[in-house]
């Protein structure tokens, strides 16, 4: 069934929300810096600044979604191996520290909305995410960021299983290895997400 972009991610009904787009995953201050390199080097972090510039212009919704923890870790998982993982990790990432900030490409305007998270592996679940969507009008999702591997889809499927439209730009998602992040895109998410380009996007919303 052809898919009419326009309508589909038409400004009033439509927020870019971006995932885990900081300083501490994807940024200088990362992590994962496997991540962190397949963001820059496939040229997804410069299409998603450039998308979330031109969807701020066209009155497009930004929600930037964060992780950050505890310093004692109250209330954060430690039931999977990647909670193990970033527990080992030096970069802490503690609320107002850099590891938190969205990355500078991006940035944060005073029209954005910052959720950041304690727990879960995902951007919805557990959070005010949906319920801040909704109070905005907002019934299309348009999703960007990290990881193919986890987050990416756990927004995906919880925004289809909340009622939302969900449209990713393959370009300005990234996971590792990309061999995999582009098969789970192809054989997965476009099962549950209509797939586009940023660059399709940006050329909707300049319209």
């Amino acid at each position: 069934m052809a898919v009419d972009l326009a309508e589909l991610v038409a400004p009033p009904h439509t927020a870019v929300v971006t995932s885990e787009i900081q300083r501490g995953v994807i940024g200088d201050s990362s992590a994962l810096p496997e991540l962190a390199a397949a963001f820059r080097d496939s040229g997804a972090l410069a299409n998603t600044a450039e998308l979330v510039r031109v969807a701020r212009a066209a009155g497009v919704r930004i929600v930037h979604a964060t992780a950050h923890h505890r310093g004692d870790r109250l209330g954060g998982n430690t039931n999977a191996r990647l909670f193990a993982a970033m527990k080992r990790s030096s970069v802490g990432m503690l609320p107002g520290t850099p590891a938190t900030e969205v990355v500078p490409e991006v940035g944060v305007e005073a029209s954005d909305i910052v959720l950041p998270r304690l727990q879960g592996l995902g951007p919805m679940a557990g959070t005010e995410l949906d319920p801040v969507l909704r109070n905005m009008g907002v019934s299309t999702i348009v999703a960007v960021g990290v990881s193919v591997n986890i987050a990416i889809q756990n927004l995906a499927f919880d925004a289809v299983n909340h009622g939302y439209q969900v449209v990713i730009p393959r370009d300005a998602v990234a996971g590792v290895p990309d061999e995999y992040a582009q098969a789970v895109l192809d054989n997965t998410l476009s099962l549950v997400a209509t797939l586009t380009t940023a660059a399709a996007l940006v050329r909707t919303w300049k319209q």
